[in-house]
């Protein structure tokens, strides 16, 4: 309404400005301005304010920026994840071997893996015990002791019949002198009694243990017990294989202290540690 009222009041100014200006009588009259937007542009300019025009704004920048930043980060994650080619195709060759091998082999042609079906492990199979009677042993039967002609061997040696094994037990006190390997009359006596019952069971393993007690020996030819135990046991083998022994089933051991049968801190206790044990194996035993 202020702008209406504004027009007229300048509408009113120039005519009468147009009415005091104009020229004598026969004189060519001016031109009226051509419009009102020429009244603007003079003195009037004042009164007349355009309106700014509207800025151009630049966000749909910044999230052309987001956006593209997110894809590159999806690049670098997808690329971080990717299964490098060379690898990828040594397992489709190994999935593909593994194929042709086994019939029961599923590829997946999606993934490139095999999916192999679980194999069942094998149960123990037990054999039904007997309904009557007791339960079988399962353990291999060892062969049976013959009967050995080993006659009367005196007090001082000592037989023990094991599951397989026959085990002679021999003082040294008859068998050497002290501190000495070299068998005595009397021992090669003792071990020519045993003769019979080795030539009997031809397929024994006759093994040869020498022992000590702990009193200590230091000589030129034994500097301890060990070269004193080997060296007995070594005697008795020897006198066998003069004996018609086969050397393939004699064996020798020397054991020194280490296997006492009776406390070394009385003098009965170490006699019983000076022995040779005289040991025969059943095939199976000696395995």
């Amino acid at each position: 309404m202020t702008d209406t009222l504004l027009h007229k009041v300048l509408e009113q100014v120039a005519t009468q400005q147009a009415a005091q200006q104009a020229p004598a009588k026969g004189a060519a009259p001016e031109p009226a301005p051509a419009s009102l937007g020429a009244l603007y542009s003079g003195r009037f300019q004042r009164w007349h304010v355009d309106a700014a025009p509207p800025a151009e704004e630049e966000t749909w920048l910044i999230t052309y920026l987001d956006v593209i930043t997110l894809l590159l980060a999806m690049m670098v994650v997808m690329l971080a994840f990717s299964e490098p080619v060379s690898e990828k195709f040594q397992g489709e060759q190994r999935a593909s071997a593994l194929a042709d091998q086994s019939p029961v082999v599923q590829s997946a042609a999606d993934s490139g893996t095999s999916v192999v079906p679980p194999v069942p492990l094998p149960h123990p199979v037990t054999a039904p015990a007997p309904a009557d009677g007791p339960p079988l042993d399962r353990r291999p039967a060892q062969p049976p002791v013959p009967a050995l002609p080993i006659g009367d061997l005196g007090n001082q040696v000592e037989v023990t019949v094991g599951e397989g094994v026959v085990r002679f037990r021999i003082s040294s006190e008859i068998l050497f002198a002290s501190g000495d390997s070299a068998l005595t009359p009397a021992g090669q006596a003792v071990i020519d009694r045993l003769l019979p019952a080795f030539n009997q069971a031809q397929d024994h393993t006759i093994v040869v243990e020498g022992h000590t007690d702990n009193l200590p020996i230091s000589t030129a030819r034994f500097p301890s017990n060990w070269e004193l135990a080997a060296a007995r046991a070594g005697g008795v083998v020897r006198h066998l294989e003069t004996r018609g022994l086969n050397p393939t089933r004699l064996r020798a051991t020397g054991l020194a202290d280490t296997r006492p049968i009776a406390p070394n801190a009385t003098p009965e206790g170490r006699s019983a540690n000076r022995r040779v044990e005289i040991t025969m194996e059943a095939p199976a035993a000696a395995r």
